[in-house]
Parts: structure tokens; C-alpha cells; sequence
């Protein structure tokens, strides 16, 4: 059932089980993320990315797709714009029936990140919008958060406060793109982070983090899991696979390898991190 994402955040804050926020590209992605929740009888997040809504085009078809499988859905499932950083696709939110979005300006100094992220908190509250942000940026990604920089409680207590999001995202270890998952995060911190900040605390760049450090985490004061590159791994592997043993030319029966191994790993995912 189409559910918003601030329903499903306070279910799991309560519950202290994870909500995993899985990356869509393609309609395949959607579908596999939906079935293996619909398996699990686990609600997820749809997340549609800056980046992807870019590589669409325009986002509203595959959007609308996606608030299709989620109507359909047996548990709930909510849509999120990730890594909003341009102002239209903000403004555009509303009409694309997402209930979230992450607004991204975390490129920016710190005094111009909280002066726009409280600006665009306070119109994404006025249209219903559930808001994460984060001071700078997760590991991977350049600029003001790389591998090893870790985000300082008091500093994310005066972010929150200064800004007025709903849920933060933290910088503990994990490391956006990573294809192997070897990543540790610094658990002690998420508990301190946990105690500091009144809001939810959210994962970035969890695909290279190991299922025990997941739960781990899950159970120090994490609430919502944002998963992407694994779900690539699965769906590009498999694709590969495919068309190494098949010299046709119709791309359904590739694409139907994809989706089915994303589907498994999602499904994988959900059982391994309650």
C-alpha cells in the first residue's frame, strides 16, 4: 500500500527494525525492490535520486510506476527524491507524489547549507513533505565528507535544530559506490549521534557495509538504511551473465535476469538486517 515515508520512519523508529530506502533506476529495479518486500513482509522506500531523475529525463513516468507497485503493494512502501539539489526538482516534488525528499546541500559552506536547507525544509513542510538533510557529505562523494571525516554530534544537534529536518544523515564510515562490502562503521559514534540529535538518523553508502555491522548499527540509533550499488552488483551481474550465454537480441530475457537477482538481493538484505 502507497504509505508516506514519515508513517514508515516512526513505525521503525518504535519498532527499532531498520526501514531500508532502496535506489531506482529502472522499472526493474521498482518491481524487484517491490516483490522481495511483498516476500519479507517488510514496508520499504522507493528512492528515486537526483542523478536518476536526471538519467529519465523526466522523472514522473517512472515515478508513476512506482506509485503503481506501491498502491499494489501487501505492505507499505512510500516514494523519495534522494540528493535533491537543484531548486525545480524540489519544486517538483508535490506533483511527483513523492511524501520525502533529501535536500542535498551539502557542497555547500556550512553557513549557506543550513541558511537553504531551513529554507527548503520550511516550503517542503508547507506541502507535507517529510525532510532529511545532511551536514556534509557521505564518504565517496568529494568536498566536505570523505572516507574517514565523521560527523560531530553537537554539530549535528545545532544542524537539526537550526534547520528544523525531520531526519538526519550521518557520516559513521560508510562509503557511497563501494561493490565489496567491507566498510566498518564506528558504532560508538552512532550511539553518541543517537543520544545528540533529536531526529531519526539515516545511512548513507550502505552497500559496502556488512550485514552484522548493519544490524549493529540498526541497534545503535540508525532508523533508515539507504541501499543502492548492491542492488547494481545484482542487476548488472546478472545481466551479464545472461548475454554471455544467450546471442539473442530480445532484451526481455536479460532484463528478466536482472531484476530477478536484484529481487533476490533485496529480499536477502531484509531477512539478514531485522
Amino acid at each position: 500500500m502507497l504509505t508516506d515515508t514519515a508513517e514508515l520512519v516512526a513505525q521503525a523508529r518504535t519498532s527499532a527494525r531498520p526501514l531500508f530506502a532502496f535506489n531506482v533506476i529502472t522499472l526493474e529495479h521498482a518491481q524487484a525492490i517491490v516483490a522481495a518486500a511483498n516476500r519479507a513482509q517488510r514496508p520499504v522506500i522507493l528512492q528515486l535520486s537526483e542523478n536518476a531523475a536526471s538519467y529519465q529525463g523526466n522523472p514522473e513516468p517512472v515515478l508513476a510506476a512506482c506509485r503503481m507497485l506501491a498502491s499494489a503493494a501487501e505492505i507499505g512502501v512510500s516514494l523519495h527524491l534522494d540528493h535533491v539539489e537543484s531548486e525545480q526538482l524540489l519544486r517538483l516534488a508535490p506533483e511527483l507524489g513523492v511524501s520525502s525528499i533529501m535536500v542535498d546541500r551539502s557542497r555547500l559552506p556550512d553557513e549557506q547549507n543550513v541558511a537553504l536547507t531551513r529554507q527548503a525544509t520550511e516550503w517542503a513542510h508547507n506541502h507535507g513533505l517529510f525532510v532529511e538533510a545532511e551536514l556534509g557529505e557521505i564518504g565517496g562523494k568529494g568536498n566536505a565528507h570523505t572516507p574517514g571525516v565523521r560527523t560531530n554530534p553537537a554539530d549535528a544537534a545545532e544542524f537539526v535544530a537550526a534547520t528544523g529536518v525531520d531526519a538526519l544523515a550521518v557520516a559513521v564510515g560508510s562509503t557511497h559506490a563501494m561493490t565489496t562490502r567491507t566498510a566498518r562503521l564506528d558504532q560508538a559514534l552512532i550511539i553518541e549521534l543517537a543520544r545528540a540529535v533529536a531526529v531519526p538518523l539515516v545511512l548513507h553508502g550502505s552497500s559496502g557495509i556488512p550485514d552484522d555491522e548493519l544490524r549493529a548499527a540498526a541497534g545503535n540509533g540508525i532508523v533508515k538504511i539507504n541501499v543502492g550499488t548492491l542492488l547494481n552488483v545484482a542487476f548488472t551481474g546478472a545481466i551479464r551473465a545472461a548475454l554471455a550465454e544467450d546471442s539473442g537480441v530480445d532484451p526481455r530475457s536479460y532484463l528478466r535476469a536482472g531484476r530477478a537477482a536484484t529481487e533476490q538481493a533485496v529480499h536477502r538484505l531484509l531477512q539478514a538486517v531485522g
